[in-house]
């Protein structure tokens, strides 16, 4: 024996605190698992809606008020195409769209659905001047006005760019809300793996681009927070009911993510991300110029300072682009999600949506 092994010192003995912890872990674990199961079957949305217009895969929603109207112009939600918008509206302590309506605002949202082999070749001239352009008319039609508020929201809130930029004289206000427009920052964790993708063999081999595979990617960018410790913090909720209905509506969107058209996918992919052709104003949608500077009505940009998935340098880029000396940036101190079921999102975004729309 060693002189040095002869004189180490024995293991120190654990803490009675950490001993008592490791004996309550299979309790909290048992008492986990059975709210968890309790909690499979949770619901999504908490707010009263009406489809009024349905197009292929596509479903436009009109939200029941339920307060006096503010006599603002309706909003018209546009959502991305690569999750399911009851994000915004996901139960009643977490919803947008329910602190939009007790403001009394009129809420109208598109559900893009859920794409499959037959739209391989939707592009994005089908989705913003098709889709997106007849959405809307039902809207202005059924208020018999000429133009309103959209609220594009992260990859919609590029759409919604899109959209007033080619026709500018339908959209009164515009709202972009966690919205990439410089797709190549240094600290864009996704447009790095975006930039790395062979887009066109991807296409080929599924034609329609599965959901599970943009989850991989996502969940790839920040894997502890996105895998283990979320589980870590489950643990510590102790088997409380409402933390375990509130985690499992959580995972469920996550995963619940839509197949992708094959040729929107495509270009998406190749135009935004690795030729970031919006900032550089060099898009075309349709065969039309997309130019920023045909935006002159009031914008409200709205970034998460906290977003690694959209990062404040993306969205904040925007400005300089616009033909508009009405410009608003507003900055939560929240990340991407939290930007929809935050607290404090919950208790300032709305108001600020709203008082801002007043002054207009």
């Amino acid at each position: 024996m060693s002189e040095a092994s002869a004189t180490a010192p024995d293991a120190a003995p654990l803490p009675a605190a950490a001993l008592d912890e490791i004996g309550a872990l299979p309790g909290r674990l048992a008492a986990t698992l059975r709210s968890l199961q309790a909690a499979a079957d949770v619901s999504f949305g908490c707010s009263e809606k009406e489809a009024i217009h349905t197009e292929d895969k596509l479903t436009l929603y009109h939200y029941r008020p339920i307060a006096p109207s503010a006599n603002l112009p309706p909003v018209l939600i546009v959502y991305a195409l690569v999750n399911r918008p009851y994000m915004m509206d996901l139960q009643p302590d977490r919803s947008l769209i329910r602190r939009l309506l007790e403001l009394g605002i009129d809420v109208y949202l598109i559900d893009w659905g859920y794409p499959d082999g037959a739209d391989r070749y939707t592009d994005l001239n089908d989705y913003i001047n098709g889709y997106l352009h007849r959405a809307l008319d039902v809207v202005l039609k059924r208020h018999q006005i000429e133009s309103t508020t959209l609220l594009g929201v992260c990859q919609g809130g590029t759409f919604s760019l899109c959209y007033a930029a080619l026709h500018p004289e339908r959209v009164r206000n515009l709202i972009t809300m966690v919205t990439p427009v410089d797709f190549q920052t240094p600290d864009n964790l996704l447009s790095r793996w975006a930039q790395s993708i062979d887009v066109d063999a991807l296409v080929a081999a599924h034609g329609v681009v599965p959901g599970e595979v943009l989850n991989a990617a996502y969940v790839s960018l920040m894997p502890f927070r996105l895998l283990q410790q979320k589980y870590v913090n489950l643990l510590e909720a102790d088997g409380d009911q409402a933390q375990m209905d509130n985690f499992m509506r959580m995972e469920k969107w996550i995963f619940d993510s839509p197949a992708q058209a094959g040729a929107a996918f495509r270009e998406f992919t190749r135009w935004f991300f690795q030729e970031n052709r919006l900032l550089k104003g060099t898009l075309e949608i349709g065969g039309r110029k997309v130019d920023l500077k045909n935006i002159r009505q009031a914008v409200l940009n709205i970034y998460g300072k906290q977003d690694h998935l959209v990062p404040p340098a993306a969205s904040i880029a925007l400005e300089p682009l616009l033909g508009t000396a009405d410009y608003m940036a507003l900055g939560l101190d929240v990340g991407h999600i939290g930007m929809y079921v935050s607290g404090r999102s919950q208790r300032e975004l709305p108001q600020a949506i709203a008082y801002w729309l007043q002054r207009r």
